[in-house]
C-alpha cells in the first residue's frame, strides 16, 4: 500500500513535525504556528488561503480534473503540561508542550499537500485543507463551522484523524456510526451556613452535603440510565472549606460527563440538576449546577468508513468506541464526515504513554501512513460522484 512517492517524504515530515513540536502554543494563540503553516503553504504552491480566527487558515487546491470537494483538517494547538520526553527537539515553551500529537496532525496534512504539489495529477476536484485552532478549547471547529467558510467552498465530506498510543504502528482504525462521545464539563456549588466547628447546630455544612450530593449522583448511571448505554460522570476535583474549626459554607464540585446517545446525554444532565438540588436541599443547603456543553458525538458517516475499510486494507481495523471527545465532531453536524486513528504505539520503544502525557512518544514514520491513507481517499471517496 505505501507508495514510493510517499516514503520520498519521510525527512520532510519529520523535519516539519519536530519543528512544530518545539513551538507550542494554546488555543487561539497559535500566532507563531500559524505564520509556519502559511510559510509552508507557500512553499508548496498553494495560493488560494483564508485566515480564519486569527490563528487558523484555510488551503484549496482546485484539480483539473472533475470531483467532489473534499476537507482534510488537522488541529493545531497544545496543551498546558510539562514536556517529559527527553526529546533533543523538546518544547521551547515552558509548561507547554504538543501531548496530544497535534504536531503529528500538523505534518501530516502539510506532508499530504507537499505530496500534491509534487503530483498535481492526484487533485481531483477541489480540496480543501483545514488548519484548525482550539480544539482543546474552547472548540475552533464550531468556530469555523459558525463563519460560515466551508459552506461558501461547498464542503462535500470531511476527513481528519488522530495519531493514538492505544494502537500499535501501522494500523488505522475507525468505526461506522459512534466512534468518540459527547462531552460536558459539570461544575455544582454547594452553600450552606458556616459557623463554628464546635457549634455545628448554628450552621448548614456544605462539606456533608457535597458527601451526600456525590453518593446521590453515582446512583444515576446505577439505577437511571441502561447499563447498556455507555456514560461516564466523574468528578475531579473538589474544594471547601474555610479552615479547620469552621463548618464549610461553599463547597464547588468539578466534573466530566461523556455519552454517545443525545437522549441519555439529556437525561444525565436533568437528573443530575434535579438531584444535586433537592439532595443539597435536604441538608438544608442549596446546589447550583452549571453544565459547560462541548463538543458532540463524533459519528461517521457509515459510507465513508466503507471507503476507508477498502483503501487501508490490511492496514484496517475496527476500532470500538471510546469516551474521550474531539471537537471534529461540530463538522460532522453539518458535513459527512469520517474520522480515523493512526496508530503510534511501539512497545519495543517504550512508545506507550497515553495523550496528554508529558511523556508521549512517537517515530514520525508512522505519519507516512496517514499521508498515504489521505491520498487514497481522494480517488476512494470520488469513485461514487453521486454520493
Amino acid at each position: 500500500m505505501m507508495d514510493t512517492k510517499v516514503k520520498e517524504l519521510e525527512e520532510l515530515v519529520t523535519t516539519m513535525r519536530r519543528e512544530l513540536h518545539q513551538m507550542p502554543e494554546l488555543g487561539l494563540e497559535e500566532v507563531r504556528t500559524a505564520a509556519y503553516i502559511r510559510e509552508k503553504l507557500r512553499a508548496f504552491g498553494v495560493t488560494e488561503t483564508y485566515e480564519v480566527l486569527g490563528t487558523g487558515t484555510i488551503a484549496v487546491l482546485r484539480g483539473k480534473s472533475a470531483g467532489k470537494t473534499l476537507a482534510f483538517r488537522t488541529d493545531i494547538d497544545a496543551l498546558p503540561v510539562k514536556e517529559q520526553t527527553g526529546y533533543d527537539f523538546a518544547s521551547k515553551t515552558p509548561g507547554k508542550m504538543h501531548a496530544c500529537g497535534h504536531d503529528g496532525h500538523m505534518a501530516t496534512l502539510l506532508g499530504f499537500i507537499a505530496y500534491l504539489h509534487r503530483h498535481p495529477e492526484a487533485v481531483q476536484g477541489t480540496l480543501v485543507f483545514v488548519f484548525q485552532p482550539a480544539e482543546e478549547g474552547p472548540g475552533g471547529a464550531e468556530l469555523i463551522m459558525k463563519t460560515g467558510i466551508l459552506q461558501k467552498l461547498g464542503v462535500e465530506k470531511i476527513v481528519g484523524l488522530h495519531v493514538f498510543p492505544d494502537l500499535p504502528t501501522g494500523k488505522i482504525a475507525c468505526r461506522p456510526g459512534p466512534m468518540m462521545a459527547r462531552n460536558a464539563e459539570v461544575t455544582i456549588t454547594i452553600k450552606g451556613v458556616s459557623t463554628h466547628g464546635a457549634q455545628p447546630q448554628l450552621g448548614e455544612d456544605a462539606i456533608v452535603a457535597a458527601g451526600g450530593v456525590i453518593s446521590g449522583l453515582n446512583s444515576i448511571l446505577a439505577r437511571n440510565i441502561s447499563p447498556l448505554d455507555n456514560v461516564v460522570l466523574t468528578f475531579g476535583t473538589i474544594h471547601g472549606g474555610e479552615a479547620m474549626n469552621i463548618v464549610a459554607k461553599e463547597v464547588v464540585l468539578h466534573g466530566t460527563m461523556r455519552a454517545f446517545d443525545d437522549k441519555v446525554y439529556d437525561e444525565v444532565v436533568r437528573r443530575v440538576e434535579l438531584l444535586a438540588s433537592e439532595i443539597a436541599r435536604g441538608y438544608g443547603c442549596e446546589a447550583e449546577v452549571v453544565f459547560n456543553h462541548m463538543y458532540r458525538v463524533v459519528d461517521n458517516d457509515a459510507e465513508m468508513v466503507t471507503v476507508l475499510e477498502k483503501v487501508a486494507a490490511d492496514y484496517y481495523v475496527e476500532t470500538p468506541p471510546y469516551l474521550i471527545a474531539e471537537d471534529f465532531s461540530w463538522y460532522q453536524q453539518e458535513i459527512p464526515g469520517l474520522f480515523f486513528f493512526l496508530g503510534i504505539r511501539d512497545e519495543a520503544k517504550g512508545y506507550t504513554y497515553p495523550l496528554h502525557s508529558g511523556k508521549m512518544k512517537f517515530d514520525e514514520v508512522n505519519l507516512l501512513l496517514g499521508v498515504q491513507t489521505y491520498v487514497n481517499l481522494i480517488a476512494g471517496l470520488n469513485e461514487n460522484r453521486g454520493g
